[in-house]
């Protein structure tokens, strides 16, 4: 069985709503795991000299040209040899944390994990995506439509057109209730959608540690 890469970007560490839920998938999962923390280990962002080398003959790359290249190509290497995935992306803003979508903008590579002809090598692979975040955001509530981190993942990561991941998300919502006194009346609702978010994630990977496994 190949491996499960665990790309980590929240910055709270042990903290993090985001992180806790993601161990309860790691305590299910029975097999190989690389872990990539972001917060601990940024990305570069990627730069010209990165953009350059994806067009230009590495026989013909600068020295800047050639190390942004072996970035990616670890990068994008490490992807490839994953057959599931683990997203720990919390909300910050209303989007992504900065150090996830850096790495994102260097594993995104035509020829690589792109391929706009024959659809991307990672089609189909089985992905978690958790997403704790400090509001709700469902319909009816006062943030409904300001998610611009759940709709822009679910297209990158698994549009058929981008890298295709069979994706699941788990949103862990409220977790700003227990620390802000105006918001102590959806403690309740916090701690349900807690533990619902930690007991999907244990359910998900089993069902797709059967599923690689087989």
């Amino acid at each position: 069985m190949s491996y499960l890469l665990h790309i980590d970007a929240s910055a709270l560490g042990d903290a993090s709503v985001s992180r806790q839920v993601a161990q309860s998938f790691r305590a299910e999962w029975d097999g190989p795991v690389v872990h990539r923390d972001l917060a601990l280990s940024p990305v570069p962002h990627l730069s010209a000299a990165g953009i350059a080398a994806r067009i230009t003959d590495p026989a013909l790359h600068t020295p800047e040209q050639a190390e942004a290249a072996a970035v990616q190509k670890e990068l994008i290497d490490e992807f490839l040899g994953a057959g599931a995935y683990l997203f720990t992306v919390p909300m910050y803003n209303y989007s992504m944390p900065s150090v996830f979508k850096a790495w994102l903008d260097q594993i995104l590579a035509e020829g690589r994990t792109l391929d706009f002809t024959n659809g991307p090598a990672s089609t189909g692979r089985p992905a978690v995506l958790i997403s704790a975040r400090g509001g709700g955001y469902g319909p009816g509530t006062p943030n409904h439509g300001k998610d611009h981190l759940v709709p822009a993942l679910e297209t990158i990561l698994g549009d058929p057109h981008t890298l295709g991941l069979a994706l699941t998300t788990v949103t862990p919502e409220l977790t700003l209730a227990p620390h802000k006194p105006a918001l102590a009346a959806l403690i309740p609702l916090h701690e349900a959608s807690l533990a619902g978010a930690h007991e999907q994630a244990g359910r998900l990977a089993e069902s797709i540690g059967r599923k690689t496994a087989a």
